[in-house]
C-alpha cells in the first residue's frame, strides 16, 4: 500500500508529464482499436450493397436459399412420405434458426413423376397432340397469386375428379383451355387420376420474393392445392412423388458479417443432411459466392490497415517513448538514491510497472471509444482532409476491439518501461558522474542503426521499382500483385533513417557556422551555438521527433493525393467525358443472321453494312439539338467511333481506331491532363479546324509508316471507299484512347498477324468530312454536365424526352464508386487521420519538451541574467536556438517527407494496374497541405517561445543562485 500511495504521490507531482503520457496511450488504443472497427464497419456496409447489386445483375433475390431433391428408385415408398417431412421439419426448425435471420417467405414444393395426358372428350381438344404434364403442390401459393382466369381448385368431389390450375404459357404448350378435363396415364397404359382445369393464375407481384422459379417453369405442371397433395400423392401414393424444392426468402437487409459465418455453417449442415438422405440433391445458396469472398476481402482491407497505420504507430511509439525518458531523466536522481539504499532493479521497475498499468488501465478503458470515433471519421472522409455528410457507417464496438487496444496497451507499456530499465543500471556515483560529463553517441548513432534502415529501405525501393518494371513488360494486370504493406513501411524506414543518418552530421554543421563566425557572433548566439553544437544528443529526440511528424505528414498528403487524383484520371480519361451515349438510329439493315452471302468457294464473308453485296445501309440520323437542352448538360458532342477502321500508305496496311469530332464542340466536353501533349489540347483543335481534311495520329501510326506533318494517308473501313487526308499534328493521347496494347484493342490485330506487339493507333478526323466522303453511321454523344448537376437528373431527362438510349457510360458515377470504394475510403481516412494526429502530436511534444528544458535550466539562465545578460538577450538566444533545433528538424522534416513522396509514391502504381495505367502515374503534392504544415510549424515555435517568454520574465535571480545551492 505504501508503494502505491508513493506511485500516486509522484504521479501527482508530475501530472503534466502523466497527462501528456496518458494522451499518447489513449491516442494508441484508439488508433489500434479502430481498426477492426473499421474493417467491420465497411465490409458491412459492402455487403448488403453487394448484394443488392448482385440481385440488380443476376434478378434474383439475393437472400434465396433454395433446395431440391430427386426421389430415386432406391428410395422405398413406404418411406418417402415420412423422409420429406422430416426434411420439411429440418427447414423449419434447424436451418431457420441457425441461419439467425427473418424469413421472408418460405416456400415447400412437391412434384410428380410426368404422366400422359388423355383428353376425355376428345371432340373440344386436340387428341392428337402429345401432351405430357406433372402434378405440383406449392404451399402457401393461393396467397401469392392471382386468378386471370377460372376459378381455383376445390376438393375432389364423388366422382374423384382432381381440380387444377395452370399458368398462362401451359395453355399454349399443353394446348388446353379452361374447362378441359384428361386422363393421367399410368406406364402401363392404365387410368391414374382424372384432372379438370379449372383456372389459369399468374404471379400477384412480380417482385414478390415467394417465387424463386419464373412461372414459364411451370408450363408443363397441373398445380393443384398443397393439402391435398400430401394426402393423396404423397402419403397416398396416388401418382410417384418424384421431387420436392424448400424456397427460403432470407431477409438479406439485415445480415451482418457475424451471420456470414452462420450462413455458411448453416448451408454445410444443409449440404450434410440432404447428402445423408437423399443420392441426388441440389443447393443454390444465392449469396454464397458474394459472401465467401468476404473472407478474402476483410484480410487484405486488415493487411491494408495495418499497413497505412505503421507511419502512425511508429510515430506513436516515438512520442511515448519521448515523454516516458523525460519522466525518467527528471527522477535519474531519486532512481540512484534508490538503487544506492539497496532497492533493486526489479523493485524499481515494478514501481513504474505499477504506473503504467495505471495510465494503461484508463487508456484501455477510454482508448476503444475514441476509436469508435476515430472510425466515424473514417467513414466521413471524402478525400484527403475532406469530409462528407454522407451516411454514417454502421459502427458497433466489439470483442477484437477489446484485443487490439489490449495489444496496443502492452506493446505501450514496454515502450514506456525502456527508459525506466536503462535508467536503474545507474548508481548514485555514476549518474553524477555522466551528469558531469559531455553525453556520448545515442544508440541509434552507437550501432549504425539509421545506416541499416536507409539501406533497408533503398533495398525496398529497388524491389520496388523493379517489380513495376516487370508488370509493365509482362501486360500484369493489378489483380496478379496484391497490395504490398511495404508499400507503406519502406517509406516509414525511409524517413527514420534519412533523419537520423542527418541528426549524425548535423552537429558538424552547427559547429562550422560557430567556426566561421566565432570572431563577430554576439555573446547571446555565441553561447547558443556553444550550447547547440555541445549538445546534440539533448535534442536529438525532440528532432527526430518534429522530422518523424512533419515527414509523414507530408508524405501521407502525396500519398492520398496522389493515389486519389491519378484513380480519378484514369476514369476521367478511359471515359473522355462525364457522359457517352449512343442512341439508337433507324436504319434499313437486314435482321440478324442475314447479312451475309454464300460465295462459290463455300466460305461464308461478312459484307458489313450491306443488304446484298453492293446496297450499304441507310441510317437516319436522330435530331441532335434535344441532347443539348437536356437538363444539367452544358455542351454536348458528336463523337464517332469506328473501331475496325484501317490506314494505308503505299502498299502498308494497318489496323486502327477512327474518330470523326467536331473541333469546337469536342473541345468543350473533352477532358484532357494538361501536359500530356507536347502543346496544349486546343492548340491541335485550332490546328484541325483550318482544313476539313487534316488529321491527328498517334505517335505509334507515325512510327510505324514512318510518317510526318504534312504526309498523307488513306483510312476507310470494310464496305467504304479510303479516303485521302492529311496529318497535321502527331500525338501521343488522346481522351478516351488508350495507347498501350491490349485485347480487343485496334491494332491487336495487326499484332497477331505479325506476330510482335504492335501498339494501338489512332487517327483523328472531321466528323463532317468523314460523313461526307465515307459513310454516315452512328456516332456517339458526349456530354458535359453542368457544376452540381447530377447523373439522375440526366436520366430522368432522357426518359421525360423519349430518347431512344442504345448504351451509356458515366464517368460520374465511377467516380462515386471509387471514392465509396472500401480500399480508397482506408487510404484517405487513415492518411487524414494520420495527418491530424502527426500535427497533434507534435505540437504536445515541441510544447512539453521545451517547457521541460527550460524548467531544468533556470539555473543557466539566472546565472545569465547574473552576468548582465539582459531579457531581450536570453530571448534572442531562445530564439537561435529554436532555430538550430525545431527550426532546422522542421526543415530537414519537410525535405524528407518531399524527398520520401518523389521516390516511394510512384511506387503505388503497384497498386494499380502499371501496364495500363493512363495516363501516367503523377506523383502530387498540394501546396495548400505544405501551407497548412507551415502555418501550423510556424504557430507551434511562435506559441511555444511565447510560453518560453513568460517563464523566462518570471525567473528571479536570487530564486535561481539559492536553488543552484541547494
Amino acid at each position: 500500500m505504501a508503494l502505491f500511495v508513493m506511485i500516486l504521490r509522484k504521479m501527482i507531482k508530475n501530472k503534466w508529464l502523466e497527462l501528456s503520457l496518458l494522451v499518447g496511450l489513449i491516442l494508441s488504443v484508439g488508433l489500434a482499436s479502430s481498426m477492426p472497427l473499421y474493417t467491420a464497419a465497411i465490409l458491412q456496409r459492402m455487403l448488403v450493397k453487394d448484394l443488392d447489386l448482385l440481385q440488380a445483375t443476376t434478378f434474383q433475390y439475393s437472400g434465396n436459399y433454395w433446395a431440391s431433391i430427386y426421389l430415386t428408385g432406391s428410395t422405398p415408398k413406404e418411406d418417402i412420405a415420412d423422409l420429406l417431412h422430416q426434411t420439411d421439419d429440418y427447414f423449419t426448425s434447424n436451418a431457420h434458426r441457425w441461419f439467425n435471420l427473418p424469413i421472408k417467405e418460405f416456400a415447400i414444393e412437391r412434384a410428380t413423376d410426368r404422366y400422359p395426358m388423355e383428353p376425355l372428350d376428345p371432340t373440344r381438344i386436340d387428341p392428337a397432340k402429345t401432351r405430357t404434364a406433372d402434378v405440383t403442390a406449392i404451399k402457401g401459393m393461393e396467397n401469392h397469386i392471382r386468378v386471370v382466369d377460372g376459378r381455383l381448385p376445390e376438393p375432389p368431389q364423388a366422382d374423384g375428379v382432381y381440380e387444377a390450375v395452370v399458368v398462362e404459357n401451359a395453355l399454349s404448350s399443353l394446348k388446353l383451355v379452361v374447362g378441359n378435363e384428361f386422363i393421367l396415364k399410368n406406364e402401363d397404359g392404365t387410368d391414374a387420376i382424372r384432372v379438370k382445369i379449372v383456372g389459369v393464375i399468374d404471379q400477384k407481384s412480380y417482385d414478390d420474393v415467394f417465387w424463386f422459379n419464373k412461372m414459364t417453369t411451370y408450363s408443363s405442371s397441373l398445380i393443384v392445392p398443397f393439402d391435398l397433395f400430401e394426402n393423396d400423392f404423397t402419403k397416398g401414393q396416388k401418382l410417384q412423388v418424384r421431387a420436392s424444392y424448400w424456397q427460403t426468402a432470407l431477409d438479406y437487409s439485415k445480415m451482418t458479417l457475424p451471420h456470414i459465418e452462420r450462413y455458411i455453417g448453416t448451408h454445410n449442415a444443409v449440404d450434410q443432411f440432404l447428402s445423408e438422405h437423399y443420392e441426388n440433391y441440389s443447393i443454390k445458396p444465392q449469396a454464397m459466392p458474394t459472401l465467401t469472398s468476404y473472407y478474402d476481402k476483410e484480410d487484405k482491407l486488415r493487411m491494408m490497415l495495418w499497413s497505412l497505420n505503421v507511419p502512425v504507430m511508429m510515430m506513436l511509439a516515438f512520442y511515448l517513448f519521448m515523454v516516458s525518458n523525460l519522466i525518467t531523466e527528471r527522477q535519474k536522481t531519486e532512481i540512484a538514491v534508490l538503487r544506492s539504499r539497496g532497492a533493486s532493479r526489479l523493485q524499481i521497475l515494478c514501481g513504474y510497472l505499477i504506473e503504467g498499468l495505471l495510465l494503461g488501465g484508463i487508456a484501455f478503458a477510454v482508448g476503444p471509444h475514441f476509436g469508435l470515433l476515430l472510425t466515424k471519421v473514417l467513414g466521413a472522409s471524402n478525400g484527403f482532409l475532406e469530409f462528407v455528410q454522407r451516411a454514417a457507417l454502421d459502427v458497433r464496438m466489439n470483442d477484437e476491439a477489446y484485443q487490439y487496444g489490449a495489444i496496443a496497451v502492452a506493446c505501450s507499456l514496454v515502450m514506456t518501461l525502456i527508459p525506466a530499465f536503462l535508467a536503474t543500471r545507474a548508481t548514485i556515483v555514476g549518474h553524477k558522474q555522466q551528469m558531469a560529463r559531455q553525453q556520448k553517441k545515442s544508440f541509434w548513432h552507437t550501432f549504425f542503426i539509421d545506416i541499416i534502415l536507409v539501406a533497408v529501405s533503398v533495398y525496398g525501393l529497388q524491389t520496388f521499382r523493379r517489380r513495376m518494371a516487370d508488370m509493365v513488360a509482362l501486360g500484369l494486370d493489378s489483380s496478379d500483385l496484391k497490395i504490398d504493406p511495404l508499400l507503406f513501411v519502406v517509406p516509414a524506414l525511409f524517413i527514420l533513417g534519412s533523419g537520423l543518418v542527418i541528426l549524425r552530421i548535423y552537429p558538424w554543421f552547427v559547429r562550422l557556422i560557430y567556426w566561421l563566425g566565432k570572431r563577430w557572433w554576439p555573446p547571446s548566439l555565441y553561447s547558443t551555438l556553444i550550447q547547440v553544437g555541445r549538445s546534440t544528443t539533448q535534442y536529438q529526440f525532440i528532432m527526430v521527433f518534429l522530422i518523424i511528424t512533419l515527414a509523414t505528414g507530408l508524405f501521407s498528403s502525396s500519398a492520398a493525393r496522389t493515389i486519389n487524383i491519378n484513380a480519378a484520371e484514369k476514369i476521367s480519361y478511359s471515359y473522355g467525358t462525364d457522359i457517352a451515349m449512343q442512341v439508337n438510329w433507324e436504319n434499313d439493315a437486314p435482321p440478324p443472321g442475314m447479312e451475309t452471302e454464300p460465295v462459290d468457294s463455300g466460305e461464308m464473308f461478312a459484307l458489313p453494312l450491306t443488304l446484298s453485296g453492293n446496297t450499304k445501309v441507310q441510317y437516319s440520323e436522330p435530331p441532335f439539338l434535344p441532347m443539348t437542352q437536356l437538363s444539367g448538360v452544358e455542351h454536348a458532342a458528336k463523337v464517332f467511333k469506328k473501331q475496325v477502321a484501317n490506314i494505308t500508305v503505299g502498299k502498308e496496311r494497318a489496323d486502327t481506331l477512327l474518330m470523326g469530332i467536331d473541333t469546337d464542340d469536342f473541345g468543350q466536353v473533352a477532358w484532357l491532363r494538361n501536359g500530356l501533349l507536347d502543346h496544349h489540347f486546343n492548340e491541335y483543335l485550332n490546328l484541325m479546324a483550318s482544313d476539313p481534311a487534316a488529321v491527328l495520329i498517334s505517335r505509334s501510326v507515325a512510327e510505324h509508316f514512318k510518317l510526318k506533318e504534312g504526309d498523307r494517308l488513306y483510312a476507310g473501313w470494310p464496305g467504304v471507299e479510303n479516303t485521302q487526308f492529311k496529318i497535321f499534328g502527331i500525338i501521343d493521347y488522346w481522351p478516351s484512347w488508350n495507347p498501350r496494347v491490349g485485347p480487343g484493342s485496334p491494332g491487336a490485330a495487326t499484332a497477331a498477324k505479325n506476330k510482335k506487339a504492335v501498339p494501338p493507333m489512332l487517327v483523328v478526323g472531321h466528323l463532317s468530312y468523314i460523313q461526307n466522303n465515307m459513310a454516315l453511321e452512328p456516332y456517339e454523344v458526349w456530354l458535359k454536365l453542368k457544376d452540381g448537376a447530377s447523373s439522375q437528373e440526366l436520366y430522368a431527362a432522357l426518359e421525360d424526352k423519349n430518347i431512344p438510349v442504345e448504351h451509356l457510360s458515366d464517368a460520374k458515377q465511377e467516380l462515386i464508386k471509387l471514392k465509396n470504394d472500401p480500399f480508397q475510403l482506408a487510404i484517405n481516412g487513415v492518411m487524414t487521420l494520420g495527418f491530424m494526429i502527426s500535427v497533434m502530436i507534435s505540437f504536445f511534444g515541441f510544447l512539453l519538451y521545451w517547457v521541460l528544458s527550460l524548467s531544468g535550466r533556470i539555473l543557466q539562465f539566472g546565472i545569465l541574467r547574473a552576468m548582465g545578460i539582459s531579457f531581450s538577450q536570453l530571448i534572442f538566444m531562445l530564439i537561435g536556438e529554436q532555430l538550430l533545433t525545431s527550426g532546422a528538424a522542421v526543415g530537414i522534416g519537410l525535405s524528407i517527407g518531399t524527398l520520401t513522396g518523389l521516390l516511394y509514391v510512384p511506387m503505388f502504381q503497384l497498386a494499380f494496374n502499371a501496364s495500363t495505367q493512363v495516363p501516367p502515374f503523377l506523383v502530387t503534392f498540394d501546396s495548400h497541405d505544405q501551407v497548412r504544415l507551415y502555418v501550423i510549424v510556424s504557430a507551434m515555435i511562435s506559441f511555444g517561445l511565447i510560453i518560453l517568454g513568460y517563464m523566462l520574465s518570471r525567473i528571479k535571480i536570487h530564486q535561481a543562485v539559492k536553488l543552484g545551492e541547494d
